[in-house]
Order: structure tokens, then sequence, then C-alpha cells
């Protein structure tokens, strides 16, 4: 038999511009017919006109997002011969790249290396728990992590949706599995569309997370289980499909008179994502992991983490450009089953054993395989990365606290010089030894990782242009 290798990728026809479509999916559906003028507010400069693009290695990102400050000292930058105190409880293993070792916990993570590229000397003055640096490059501290401000840079992945011309059933932009903060009560600013209009925030996943049992306390967390789902995407009672295509053509011819002069488009297209949402079998049968192999499944880990991190595979493989996979943090709803996600202020090396390490392990590694097999891998760029670090010093509970002055990045896949580190840190990993980098430079990178210009100019708030790169460098020493 003659196995013909490569991608199987789909041609993506882009779902873009859903100002409806955010965490509440399609509950404003019947809102939105009669409003152009909401559209008319959140129009901007044509991307086709305004983009730059160049030939890029990655076709699409996957991110995995460690809410909360992942001790990488603990994983990739280990310091075993660091004072009592500072270096850590675990020990380094060898990887398949001479002098890149990784955590005994990341046994998989070990295979890898070779095709990975890690940047050991990220920092930021940002602030603690400030995702905005993560996502956007934007170097500045927020009044509050929960502050979600229309005037602020947008993330790489709603750049991607801005570039994004074509029209048809797919986003550009997945977040998953949840809104950002969402399991503590709060809305944490990084994912959005920013200044460039809130019809380029991702489409964001709904869960339900469960565990086997509820924590006892914020330190005890539980393995979160559950899996991504798209938002309510049925019709209201009593509207069939074509009852509903009559009442949007009924609308259009009603509302021509209202929209302002290239406001149609914009309308036009919120109105095709919302359809598609409801009539889309592509959208459907990428959130569909029950007819996965359950071996598949299994190397991925079955949780929450583990199944969203599949169905962004499923996701790029139809086209998708940016889809990010966060671990968030779970401390009061529905229940307390993960009180601290990856802020480990106390207990550190036992959360890291038990619950955090092995099963990041197997997901990234689950999703490295998938990705090779499907013949992907050259062309799916997967960035793992936190909103911070954790310090040096082990405190009287047993924790890491808060540091934002030395961590890591891992980038492997598409684009990257595989068994690659760049930069160093001290011999505590506490501060950076050279080659400093910040979250701008790593936004940069996977710009240029994907073939957009990171010189490229957006407008503003204010309609002035602004580099989408904001003030990075690419980091040229880790692409291939």
């Amino acid at each position: 038999m003659i196995r013909i290798l490569g991608s199987s990728r789909r041609t993506r026809d882009g779902l873009t511009r859903r100002e409806t479509l955010r965490a509440g999916g399609l509950s404003m559906l019947g809102g939105m017919f009669g409003l152009p003028q909401q559209i008319a507010a959140a129009a901007g400069t044509n991307a086709a006109e305004n983009g730059r693009k160049r030939p890029g290695k990655a076709k699409s990102v996957i991110m995995l997002y460690l809410l909360g400050g992942a001790p990488t000292q603990d994983m990739f930058d280990m310091k075993p011969d660091a004072p009592d105190g500072l270096g850590g409880e675990f020990n380094p293993i060898a990887s398949n790249v001479p002098g890149m070792d990784v955590c005994e916990l990341l046994p998989k993570h070990a295979k890898w290396m070779n095709q990975s590229a890690i940047v050991r000397t990220v920092n930021h003055k940002a602030g603690c728990h400030n995702p905005m640096a993560s996502w956007t490059g934007y170097p500045e501290p927020l009044p509050s992590i929960g502050v979600v401000q229309d005037n602020l840079p947008p993330s790489m992945g709603s750049v991607c949706e801005y570039l994004n011309t074509e029209q048809g059933g797919f986003p550009d932009y997945v977040h998953l599995p949840c809104l950002l903060g969402w399991g503590q009560h709060i809305r944490r600013a990084g994912p959005y569309g920013g200044f460039l209009g809130r019809q380029y925030d991702p489409l964001f996943t709904e869960c339900s997370p469960t565990a086997a049992k509820v924590s006892t306390s914020q330190y005890d967390p539980q393995v979160v289980l559950g899996t991504p789902r798209l938002p309510n995407a049925r019709l209201p009672e009593g509207i069939t499909l074509d009852r509903l295509k009559k009442r949007q053509e009924l609308t259009r011819q009603f509302d021509d008179a209202l929209r302002g002069p290239g406001i149609g488009e914009e309308f036009d297209r919120v109105q095709e994502g919302a359809l598609s949402l409801l009539t889309s079998n592509r959208i459907r049968n990428a959130f569909d992991i029950e007819n996965v192999d359950p071996k598949v499944r299994d190397n991925y880990g079955r949780t929450l983490f583990g199944s969203s991190a599949l169905i962004a595979r499923q996701l790029v493989e139809e086209g998708v450009r940016f889809v990010n996979v966060t671990w968030d943090i779970f401390a009061t709803r529905p229940a307390l089953l993960d009180g601290v996600g990856w802020d480990t202020h106390s207990r550190n090396f036992p959360i890291l054993k038990d619950v955090l390490l092995p099963n990041y392990d197997d997901t990234f590694s689950g999703l490295m395989d998938d990705l090779s097999e499907r013949g992907l891998l050259d062309e799916t760029l997967v960035v793992v990365m936190s909103d911070m670090g954790r310090t040096p010093k082990i405190n009287k509970s047993g924790g890491r606290d808060h540091w934002t002055f030395c961590y890591s990045v891992l980038m492997a896949g598409a684009g990257i010089q595989g068994g690659t580190i760049y930069g160093a840190s001290d011999n505590q990993a506490a501060y950076v030894k050279d080659a400093p980098v910040s979250p701008a430079d790593i936004c940069a990178t996977i710009y240029e990782c994907l073939g957009i210009d990171p010189d490229m100019q957006i407008p503003d708030s204010a309609g002035q242009p602004v580099r989408i790169r904001m003030g990075g460098r690419v980091i040229n020493e880790i692409l291939s």
C-alpha cells in the first residue's frame, strides 16, 4: 500500500468580523438585524489594502497558554547546582539534543527538542498576571488585569482575523476553552480585537468543567475534565432555516437605506458568519472529537486542556490561522476544581508533580505527534508561553511567587530552528545573563513565522498608524 504524505488541510474560507459571535455565541442573533449602526462603529480599514504579506513557513499557530505564571526553571531552564532553597526538587534529563535538558517530569518533551527552540530570557515590566504583554506585545501595566478596553492594542490572533478578507464559514481566530478568566468571574485582558474593533475578537468556545472530586482547598487542584463546545447555535423555536433566510433578505432591503458608505459589506459578513454557525457541517465536525481514534485522544490526555488541543489541531487542519488553548483557572465556577492553575504560591512541587507537568507533557507531546503524523507540523507553529515566571526563591509554603524578570518560552514546528536555545539566565534563573527578550519580540517572531510583516501598520483608536510589533524585534537566531 502506498501512503501519500503531506497535509490533508482544507482551504479556509474565513468567518470574519463576527460582532455578535463572541462569548454568547448566537444569543444576539435576533438583535443584530436592523442594527447596521453597530457595524458602522466597528468598520475598519480594508485589510487587503493595509496588510503586507510575505512568505512564511507557518500557515497556522497553536498557542498553549499556561495561565498564572509557569515555573519554567522547573521545566526548561533547570538549575540543579543552585543553592538550597532555589534550585527545586526535580532533576534534569537528557533530551534528543545534547545540552538541551528538560525536567524529569517532562519525559515526552525530550523527544521533541530537536523540533523546538527555547527562549530563556523573556522578561517584562507590564506587571504580574497581566496577559496583555503575551498576546499583543504591549509593554505597559494595566489599571486592572480585568480591564478590557477598546483603545488597547489587538492580539496576534485579532491581527490574523483583520487580514482575513475571505467570506464564508470559518474564523481565523479561535480561543479555547472559554473566555479568559471565566472560571474566576473576571474577564482578563489580552485576547481581543482592541482598537481594531470587537468584530476581530476571537470566536470563544464554551465549556462545563468537571473533576473527579471538588478541591478541598485552593492548593489542592484537581485535573479539570470536559470538552469545549461551540456557542449555542440553534435556531429559535419555530424558525426554520428557510424562514431565517427570507427574514435576512427582508432585513437587508430594509437596512439598505440606513447603511453608510462601505458599511453594507461589513453588515452582510456578520450575518453570513452567524448563518455559517447554524448551517456548516465543517464547523461542527471540527469540534467533534467523539469519533477520533481513542488512542489519539489518550495521547492528548482526556482533560479539558487535552481535548482543547485536539480540537485546535482539527481547526488548523481546516485552515484556521490562530488558535489559542489556555490552561485556565477554575476557582469558583461551578465549584473549586483548580484554584491556582500555574499560580503556585504554595505546594509548588507536589502540584507540578501530581497535576500540572504530567498532564501538560501528555498534551504537548500528543499535539506534536498528531501534527507530525498528519503532515501538519511543517506548517504549524506551536508556542508554549505564560503571562510571567516564578521566583527562584522557594517561600515558606513551598511555593514560588510572582516573577517577571526572567522566564522561558518554547516554540516548535514550522519556521523554527530545532535544537536551539536562545539567551541565558543567571545561575539561579533569576535574571537575564545575556540576550534579553521582551514579549513584543516573541510576538514579532510569531508574525514573521506566519509571513505577516511585523512592521505592518494598523490604525489605532484615533486613526493613527501603529506597527503591530509594538517595538519588538524578530528573533532570527531561532528561525530556520
